[in-house]
């Protein structure tokens, strides 16, 4: 048996089955490209050494510590799923530097690539003037195929001077873009986590890709995860035509005040995507001039998720669903059954200046959006500090011409500290059930009985307020009025804001707490 074992090894090293691949070394100091480069000590030097080889399985390129690069990184080839490439560092100290200058569309461009780890770089990208799609790493797939196992690790990417015209191509700091005429491409299996993303414009995470309904090629198991983003002034992450793309653990905060006057941008969103999951993020300080809210269930979407998320100090608001009711048919399907359950907003809904100054509804549903559920949440509004900011709780109107349609209110908390106003328009069949509607609030909706009632939070929080670690003030105590007074929610998601399990049949208490046997 174990002649057998040395002698399988032996047939899979030779058959190029086992690959431990070559590792190459680089450093702008002490290297030389005449080296060999796969010798620490005796490192290459330059970025294009390093472009002109073509990577295998396995292979890696490591560049020391603290070394900076003025060009584009451009790596060619491709990994294996056991094996994949890996471009990253070597050393201790502060992650190598790539500055594209303003001179490369990208200062990283993965091209055609698949099976291959990105890791611990520091990149710019910053040029005399701004330029439109100008980013920091840009993943192309043209006539490619299907690119598995992508992965963008603890990257530091910042001073990116994009463009803020969105028409015009805008920027950012990483964009990954699927196309082919003759072969269709997509991502299955592409990983953004644990990066920073700082002074990027416009965007933070977008793309581009098979959107229209027609044409539909959508890429597969696309997550981004742990990632900070500050001084984006456009759309924070953006997954675009994507099937189960999962959002989670990030934070937006810090939005400057850039963009065009009615230039629209929000913090989370998914466009043209199925399944979308959204859960866990923090986006605060938005202030497009118009959308701004923290999130969003956009057009040509079935079937987001929105949940476990805290937004706040957001300037447009905490919530939009919508769906252009002129676009064709045959790009988009509209926007289909989101579901919104169990988030937190704090102080969203503070626009004053700009062309849409005076509209910022905590949640706007615009156009023909279907069947969307809103439950266990909190909206908590304080007394707004301007006499002109937009007092609606709740908007609904009809981008397009048609109205929303089945929209589900239930068990969610509206506390209201000034005055609010819910204005529901020509809407059809919208259902409000158990909800609280606490404070002075004019045009309430229809309900079977009117809870309005203090709902008892343990305390209470207001805006400028950053990290989930406050908000267990928004558990209920035990003398609350709405333990076990909620509606039976199917298929609720198991679990509550806090992590409490969510029964299934019951009972059920209302908010973002479930509260039963205090």
């Amino acid at each position: 048996m174990k002649y057998s074992f040395v002698l399988l090894c032996i047939v899979l090293i030779f058959t190029g089955k086992i690959n431990a691949g070559t590792t190459y070394f680089v450093d702008d100091k002490s290297g030389d490209d005449a080296n060999k480069g796969t010798e620490m000590l005796k490192p290459w030097k330059t970025l294009e050494r390093v472009n002109s080889i073509t990577l295998g399985a396995g292979d890696k390129v490591l560049f020391k510590a603290g070394s900076r690069y003025s060009g584009q990184f451009k790596p060619i080839g491709r990994g294996a799923k056991e094996a994949p490439i890996v471009l990253g560092m070597f050393g201790e100290g502060p992650k190598p530097r790539f500055d594209g200058e303003g001179n490369f569309e990208s200062t990283i461009y993965i091209y055609n690539m698949e099976y291959v780890v990105l890791e611990n770089l520091e990149v710019t990208n910053t040029g005399p003037e701004s330029m439109p799609g100008r980013r920091g790493v840009k993943i192309h797939l043209v006539d490619f195929g299907t690119a598995h196992g992508i992965t963008l690790r603890k990257l530091f990417i910042h001073d990116v001077n994009g463009s803020i015209y969105k028409k015009k191509g805008g920027g950012g700091a990483i964009f990954w873009h699927n196309q082919g005429k003759n072969i269709k491409s997509r991502f299955d299996g592409l990983l953004i986590e644990d990066c920073h993303l700082k002074d990027c414009v416009r965007n933070g995470i977008n793309a581009r890709g098979y959107g229209s309904r027609q044409n539909w090629c959508p890429s597969l198991n696309v997550v981004v995860r742990r990632c900070l983003l500050e001084g984006i002034p456009g759309d924070g992450i953006v997954p675009l035509a994507c099937d189960g793309a999962l959002i989670e653990h990030n934070v937006m905060r810090d939005c400057p005040r850039m963009l065009e006057t009615g230039d629209a941008a929000a913090g989370i969103w998914p466009f043209s995507c199925d399944n979308t999951i959204i859960q866990f993020n923090e986006v605060s300080d938005h202030k497009a001039p118009w959308d701004a809210q923290g999130f969003d269930s956009d057009w040509n979407c079935r079937n987001t998720i929105i949940q476990y998320n805290y937004s706040h100090d957001n300037e447009g608001g905490f919530l939009l669903i919508c769906n252009n009711g002129g676009a064709k048919k045959s790009f988009s399907i509209g926007n289909q059954g989101t579901i919104v359950r169990y988030n937190i907003s704090v102080n969203d809904g503070l626009r004053v200046t700009g062309k849409h100054e005076g509209f910022s509804p905590t949640i706007h549903i615009s156009g023909p959006v279907m069947n969307s559920k809103i439950y266990n949440n909190v909206i908590v509004i304080p007394q707004k500090p301007e006499e002109g900011i937009d007092r609606k709780v709740l908007k609904m109107d009809n981008w397009g011409g048609p109205w929303p349609e089945g929209t589900l209110f239930a068990n969610n908390i509206f506390y209201v500290e000034g005055e609010g106003i819910f204005e529901l328009g020509k809407d059809k069949n919208t259902v409000f059930k158990n909800n609280v509607f606490y404070g002075k609030i004019e045009g309430l909706p229809n309900q079977e009985s009117l809870l309005s009632s203090d709902p008892m939070f343990k305390g209470l929080l207001g805006g400028g307020v950053n990290g989930f670690e406050s908000l267990g003030v928004f558990m209920l105590q035990k003398n609350s009025p709405y333990i076990e007074k909620a509606m039976p929610i199917p298929n609720n998601g198991g679990r509550d804001f806090f992590g409490n399990p969510v029964p299934e049949n019951g009972p059920f208490s209302i908010g973002v707490h479930e509260a039963q046997g205090l």
